[in-house]
């Protein structure tokens, strides 16, 4: 008899992360929540390695990860943005992914079997004005993801990211509307995404069905994406 797989899901009490948890558990799979609000499975801060070290020894083995959790950070011109601004917003999306990876990976490379998602952005690939902080995360997620999924290809475990555009999120509600209907504006569908549309992604990418693709990303974009 086969055993569920599991999955655990940072960021995974709002946005994103609360909609690719619900898919992933319509598909039957055991799902485990990793975020610092109330009502998560397991509060914890992606940015404390020792934390996210110690989850995982009390979640135990794990077949799919994905990485969700995010902040925006400043809206502002580079000229306006300060040190500490960069710090927070590369401890939580770039270095919070990498905490998540080395501690809930070497299980599944032991195992022989193992899926990553890790949320990176259009953002990521042409870099949004007034958004160079976050711009900035999610290219070097984008980076981490290739260099991983080269690293791991011939383990069975397999990591790749998404690319969102514009999606109506909690976290994109905090944007000014100039800057929402600019990055709207990109878009050739005229729309914002919906949750639901990343996490059917998300969730094939999680799937066993996936067995050739590694390292790559894949855009959900409604047309945005140019290369």
């Amino acid at each position: 008899m086969a055993t569920t797989r599991r999955a655990v899901v940072t960021g995974g009490c709002s946005g994103l992360g609360a909609a690719t948890a619900a898919r992933l558990r319509a598909d039957g799979l055991e799902v485990v929540t990793v975020d610092i609000t109330e009502g998560a499975d397991h509060r914890v801060d992606v940015t404390d390695a020792e934390a996210v070290d110690r989850t995982s020894t009390e979640i135990g083995p794990v077949d799919i990860l994905v990485n969700s959790a995010g902040i925006v950070g400043p809206n502002a011109p580079l000229l306006e943005t300060d040190p500490d601004s960069w710090r927070a917003v590369f401890e939580v999306n770039v270095l919070g992914v990498v905490n998540t990876m080395r501690a809930f990976v070497p299980g599944m490379v032991e195992r022989g079997w193992g899926r990553v998602v890790n949320f990176a952005s259009m953002a990521g690939k042409d870099g949004n004005p007034n958004l160079s902080v976050y711009s900035s995360s999610k290219a070097a997620v984008i980076a981490l993801t290739k260099s991983s999924g080269k690293e791991l290809a011939t383990t069975g475990v397999l990591v790749n990211a998404i690319a969102p555009a514009v999606i109506a999120t909690p976290m994109n509600a905090q944007t000014t509307p100039e800057v929402l209907e600019h990055i709207t504006s990109l878009i050739p569908m005229r729309r914002i995404g919906r949750a639901e549309e990343v996490a059917a992604l998300v969730s094939w990418l999680a799937s066993e069905e996936v067995t050739f693709s590694t390292g790559a990303l894949y855009d959900i974009s409604g047309g945005r994406a140019t290369y």
